[in-house]
């Protein structure tokens, strides 16, 4: 609302310079950055050979994936696991449903091993992993963790047992369990309980509140009951998955501030496409922004012909964004209007982007820190010249009616300027020059390799 002053009186002028006195004062303090909160969790260790991929405490939130082969198809599994670990993901979950998978599960780890893939598998069970860990020692040695869902190991007085006999597996071989409740696999029992115990109170809860405390009681309480049972705590990881975005954001608030266990993020069936990505990027951001989560899953229905590998890239992207971690160079283009009718600076951005993660599984250990490296591709004057000099390498294409030129910044300095047809393939070639002398190890500043 504009505010009007009657400056011809003592008290109109006395209003706005008390607002503009405010206004100084404001300005004169710092703005507070924003960085995720600090977390607060126990640290598990999964463990392959020499492999060792911490979760919780200090260690960097996780990526985790699930394949969707057969598990008892060996070749098959081992070349989607090994897809996925190359695309970044720190843990792979694999279906154990039946004995002819359990009996494979070996088979998997050796077909991963031949191939220098040494991520740790995590045994995915419902039902009867109870009788699979005791009949096949093999399969139960060589995954590095259990998914144990409370709510999908027998009813009645059979659930203690099937579940002490899961968690005692554990404890033999020295294993992490996920403590993984689903609110679409709930245990009826306990949920039926709590229904009639709130029917009680003086102002019962809603349906919706039951379910939350349903949700958090079942991994809760298992934790304690796999803890008597002798496992050691900070091998639990617990997991409690909606597939409302308020829902988890809610659910998981509240699990951490009654448990300091490793928490697994997801939100399950997120669905297809941009619906379950942006649904899981909100959730987990959320979260992940308040301190909460150790590890996270991004529950991606593939669309047809999607590589299974998309899950994973959305799951690093999430992170990246957040400034958790990094993972690939980042690349900065604009979004296009009117000023930029040609598709130039669109294709270009795409081509750089496409070369630097395609190449990140080489570069990682050949230049290290080009993670961090920012690229900006922009397409007119408007912002160009700007953004690029806050990237390391940055070129500002010209938009429509402009001079044709594409000045190029390096270390927020204009370095030089392209001309002609060529303009993406040179600069393609600066990119691998840039990065070849800044991260190669060779010493000396990327920007004095290049003259105007």
């Amino acid at each position: 609302m504009t505010m009007w002053y009657d400056w011809t009186s003592n008290d109109g002028a006395a209003s706005k310079m008390s607002e503009l006195n405010n206004q100084d004062d404001a300005l004169a303090k710092a703005i507070e950055a924003a960085i995720p909160a600090a977390r607060r969790s126990r640290q598990a260790t999964v463990r392959w050979g020499s492999r060792i991929v911490t979760v919780g405490g200090d260690a960097p939130v996780r990526v985790q994936s699930m394949t969707n082969t057969d598990t008892v198809d060996v070749i098959g599994t081992a070349i989607q696991v090994k897809e996925l670990a190359i695309a970044g993901s720190e843990l792979v979950r694999i279906t154990v449903n039946t004995p002819e998978a359990a009996e494979a599960v070996p088979h998997i780890r050796e077909q991963l091993d031949r191939m220098g893939i040494d991520v740790p598998l995590v045994g995915d069970f419902h039902y009867n992993g109870h009788r699979l860990l005791s009949d096949f020692p093999a399969m139960a040695q060589t995954l590095s963790k259990y998914r144990i869902n409370p709510g999908n190991v027998g009813k009645g007085d059979k659930r203690d047992r099937q579940f002490a006999q899961m968690v005692e597996a554990a404890v033999k071989y020295d294993k992490v369990v996920r403590i993984g409740v689903n609110w679409g696999s709930l245990d009826q029992e306990l949920l039926a309980s709590m229904m009639d115990e709130n029917a009680l109170r003086a102002a019962p809860w809603d349906a919706k509140q039951v379910m939350y405390q349903a949700l958090i009681q079942s991994a809760l309480s298992s934790a304690e009951y796999a803890r008597e049972l002798g496992l050691n705590p900070d091998n639990i990881i617990i997991s409690c998955k909606v597939s409302g975005v308020q829902d988890l954001i809610s659910v998981y608030r509240a699990l951490a501030a009654r448990c300091d266990y490793a928490l697994h993020l997801g939100l399950t069936e997120a669905g297809m496409g941009t619906k379950g990505t942006v649904a899981s990027a909100t959730a987990l951001s959320i979260l992940l922004q308040e301190g909460i989560g150790d590890t996270i899953r991004v529950s991606l229905t593939p669309q047809p012909g999607e590589a299974r590998t998309q899950e994973v890239v959305v799951a690093l992207e999430i992170l990246q964004s957040l400034g958790l971690r990094a993972f690939n160079p980042s690349v900065t283009a604009c979004p296009g209007c009117g000023r930029t009718t040609s598709t130039t600076f669109q294709e270009l951005a795409k081509q750089i982007d496409d070369y630097l993660r395609a190449q990140m599984p080489v570069w990682r250990s050949k230049y290290p820190g080009v993670e961090n490296m920012k690229v900006a591709v922009m397409g007119c004057i408007v912002n160009g010249p700007g953004e690029s000099k806050h990237a390391d390498i940055g070129i500002s294409l010209p938009g429509t009616g402009e001079a044709p030129a594409a000045p190029v910044f390096i270390d927020g300095e204009k370095a030089l300027t392209l001309r002609g047809e060529h303009i993406a393939t040179e600069f393609h070639a600066l990119v691998e020059t840039y990065i070849e002398n800044r991260f190669g190890g060779f010493g000396g500043a990327a920007a004095n390799s290049v003259q105007e």
